[in-house]
């Protein structure tokens, strides 16, 4: 277990997933991959948030938005249509979203640097999202569209190393 100074980084959590999960296709999809690293680490979120009565119920809402955002992912990468493909897309977005709001409620417990990193993980997984579903649909969603940024191709402005790289831990 890491002490509350250490911290996570993406790519050595890579080497950590089973073959099981990297040798299906699905894993070519950033945003499945993201979403899983942001389901392990909110696992230690949670069981920090279950030290205090007051946020049983948000640590439970939380951990399970956050895992819905991977396995509707999973769903839909699964589907025939595109149309069906969308649909579990938008499920997935609708769960990264509560996620977020999740994490702005439970910074108290949290604290801001973990919860302003969760903030912007989630951000970066929404903006794939949003790139995702108009693909599947070939029509746009009824938002401002945001830049498509990966941290491949983003610039230190728009996508921080830190996301992937310190991630802070309670």
């Amino acid at each position: 277990m890491r002490s509350e100074d250490e911290r996570m980084n993406y790519s050595e959590w890579l080497k950590t997933v089973p073959a099981s999960l990297t040798g299906d296709s699905l894993w070519k999809m950033e945003a499945y991959r993201l979403a899983l690293f942001a389901a392990d680490f909110s696992w230690r979120d949670v069981t920090k948030l279950m030290g205090d009565k007051r946020a049983l119920e948000l640590a439970s809402q939380l951990y399970s938005a956050v895992g819905s955002i991977g396995a509707n992912l999973s769903e839909g990468y699964s589907r025939a249509s595109a149309k069906d493909r969308a649909r579990f897309y938008e499920y997935s977005l609708g769960s990264a979203r509560e996620s977020r709001t999740w994490y702005f409620n439970a910074r108290h417990l949290l604290g801001e640097t973990v919860a302003s990193h969760r903030l912007e993980f989630l951000t970066q997984i929404i903006r794939l999202l949003l790139t995702m579903v108009p693909d599947q649909r070939g029509a746009y969603l009824r938002e401002d569209s945001l830049p498509y940024i990966t941290p491949d191709s983003a610039s230190d402005a728009e996508f921080s190393p830190d996301l992937l790289t310190n991630i802070p831990m309670p």
